[in-house]
């Protein structure tokens, strides 16, 4: 098979990532190791800027009908009991949304098999041969290949790549169940994070419900201690986490399925080596909280799309497709270090010193300023790039169509010039890869170039000329 991208890895950022190439007109196929789809439920939602991710190439609302019940309260930061309020970032989608990674994977598979992509399940890699003109996987060979297959990555292996960090220092299992009975203890209602944690005889414990008669349920030993990733989880330590917490009245119905993490911590020194390239958990792993894993994973996807495409096009300007090295993994480094920090405020041991630390770190994030902050970082909010200004705001916008808004003018997947002034302005010979709409709105702007991520590249108060931000970004 001859392709011109192949993506290894079939989970949210692989399928994320293969979407965006197939919007660009990239000829692709996704191989992935299991059978069928892992239907545990995994990261519980998507934060505020992976909606808006999403919601740039229409993605959003079809997923929406797949959300679960949730109530507009905000995110947490290390379970501290105080909403983080992303409302102040002016998004639309101030409040995570409750889909299930299970089932963010299940949309996307579904929309690339629609449009005739191949996803091409049980294929072991085996062998990766990259060479100066294109990578070959056993009988496919591709221009390009993204390792998009987690945080034990057989491609990152089969490279030899360094995934330098630190191991893990504790185990905990996170389980779908059913409960055959259940005490005052347990919750029936999806309430703020920090609600749901619970601690008691030896364990920490998180119970939370998921849809139904299905809960979620994360748990450990105060210790630290527990058994190796590979070792399934057992129905017998599920119930004695359950009774140890919640009481001899709270008995499991079912284990539907489980699975082990840690609070590992590792990242690559470069998430390019020449044709191969890294994004989500095969570039960087952490501490699983708050979501924050998908969405740098599926933003991780949305930057290196384009980028991808217009080097395979072969259209890119000098030093793009390396841009996303250059632009990701600061990002990634910021969430590791973020999430080292709240694994100590965490820590469920009972100690003063550390119960002096969340109780400060509680007052502070009733502090807007501080609450701001921290919300922009946790949400994906705050991201800007060196050189490049912030996330482009979903602006209402009135265009000789009619009323609409920024984000339905980005479903396409290329650059966007919008002018909201009477100066004459052209994308000149980018016209292929950029589009130019006449625009009105009440906010205080002239114009603005928006990269297909979504981030501004240019303004018309910028004392570059706008020839130039459109030579560095497409060519």
């Amino acid at each position: 098979m001859r392709t011109e991208v192949i993506v290894v890895g079939a989970g949210p950022t692989g399928l994320m990532l293969a979407n965006e190439l197939t919007l660009a007109g990239i000829s692709l196929v996704v191989l992935e190791k299991d059978r069928s789809r892992n239907a545990q439920s995994r990261a519980g939602g998507l934060q505020p800027r992976t909606a808006e991710v999403l919601d740039l190439r229409g993605l959003l609302d079809p997923l929406l009908d797949r959300a679960l019940p949730r109530g507009e309260f905000g995110g947490h930061f290390a379970g501290l009991p105080v909403e983080l309020d992303c409302r102040p970032w002016r998004t639309r989608h101030p409040y995570p949304v409750a889909v299930p990674q299970a089932r963010l994977e299940a949309f996307l598979e579904q929309r690339l098999v629609s449009q005739g992509v191949p996803v091409l399940r049980g294929y072991e890699v085996s062998a990766v041969e990259p060479d100066a003109d294109g990578v070959t996987v056993g009988d496919i060979r591709g221009d390009y290949l993204v390792a998009c297959d987690g945080g034990h990555s057989t491609v990152r292996k089969l490279l030899d790549v360094p995934f330098p960090g630190s191991a893990g220092r504790m185990s905990a299992v996170v389980a779908d169940i059913t409960l055959a009975a259940r005490s005052a203890a347990v919750h029936s209602s999806r309430e703020h994070f920090s609600q749901h944690i619970k601690s008691a005889n030896g364990f920490f414990s998180i119970l939370a419900p998921i849809e139904g008669d299905l809960f979620r349920l994360m748990f450990g030993k105060l210790s630290g201690g527990g058994r190796g990733r590979e070792d399934p989880v057992t129905a017998a330590e599920v119930r004695e986490a359950l009774q140890a917490v919640y009481g001899a009245e709270t008995q499991l119905g079912e284990l539907r399925a489980a699975s082990r993490f840690s609070d590992a911590v590792r990242q690559l020194e470069r998430y390019r080596e020449g044709r191969v390239l890294f994004a989500g958990d095969a570039a960087h792993i952490h501490l699983p909280i708050g979501g924050q894993g998908v969405n740098l994973g599926v933003q991780d996807a949305v930057n290196l799309g384009w980028k991808l495409a217009a080097t395979v096009r072969g259209w890119a300007p000098d030093g793009l497709l390396d841009s996303y090295d250059a632009e990701r993994r600061p990002i990634g480094a910021r969430v590791l270090h973020n999430t080292r920090a709240q694994s100590v405020i965490m820590n469920p041991r009972q100690d003063e010193n550390l119960a002096a630390v969340r109780d400060l770190f509680t007052e502070l994030l009733r502090l807007p300023d501080t609450n701001r902050f921290i919300s922009g970082m946790m949400s994906g909010l705050d991201v800007e790039y060196p050189g490049v200004g912030p996330r482009m705001i979903d602006l209402d916008l009135t265009t000789r169509d009619g009323p609409t808004r920024v984000s339905r003018l980005m479903r396409s997947g290329r650059g966007l010039l919008l002018s909201f002034d009477d100066t004459p302005r052209s994308v000149g010979c980018w016209a292929d890869r950029v589009d130019h709409i006449a625009a009105k709105t009440d906010e205080p702007v002239d114009a603005v170039l928006i990269r297909p991520d979504g981030y501004i590249t240019w303004s018309a108060t910028d004392s570059q000329p706008l020839e130039t931000a459109l030579a560095r970004w497409f060519g």
